[in-house]
């Protein structure tokens, strides 16, 4: 009587399991479908810059002083791109000859240079003259922008300072 009654409630048990699980089983057949799954690349690119620092001790500027940043390219893959650096804030400032302006209330300034390549021609912003071109990869490239003070006159003490605008084209 106790096995038929263990029995019982085992097949009892068995027949609601999947009803209690919340997984129906089912025996009449079955269908299938498939869907797409998409995404569309375009073409793309960030741009990131880290500052440029001549020093935060320069003296005289008898000499050339020189330093060197970076610029983080990211472009989709194949995607060719130039990138061109503005002639900064200061007034006066050109591609040719840039200038640093001081910042404690003097209208004194320092020239700079930013170079495609060490020692190279001047960095501009008109495409197919004076940019850097490349094409994407879809991973980060960094390029480096070459900073040159030439030597020159140097002005009264204080911190100088431009802004300049990296701009990609792709």
């Amino acid at each position: 009587m106790v096995r038929t009654r263990i029995a019982a409630a085992f097949a009892i048990v068995t027949l609601l399991a999947p009803m209690l699980s919340g997984a129906a089983v089912y025996s009449n057949g079955s269908k299938t479908t498939t869907f797409d799954v998409t995404v569309k690349i375009i073409a793309d690119c960030t741009i990131a810059a880290s500052p440029l620092d001549f020093g935060q001790s320069q003296g005289v500027l008898a000499t050339a002083v020189n330093s060197n940043t970076t610029l983080q390219v990211t472009c989709t893959n194949t995607t060719p791109y130039n990138v061109g650096l503005s002639a900064g804030t200061t007034s006066g400032s050109s591609i040719a000859s840039r200038l640093m302006g001081g910042t404690g209330g003097n209208t004194s300034t320092v020239a700079f240079n930013l170079n495609l390549t060490a020692g190279g021609g001047n960095w501009g912003n008109t495409q197919g003259t004076d940019t850097l071109s490349g094409t994407g990869s879809g991973a980060i490239q960094s390029l480096t922008v070459y900073g040159v003070v030439p030597a020159q006159s140097t002005p009264q003490p204080d911190t100088y300072k431009s802004t300049i605008t990296a701009t990609i084209y792709f």
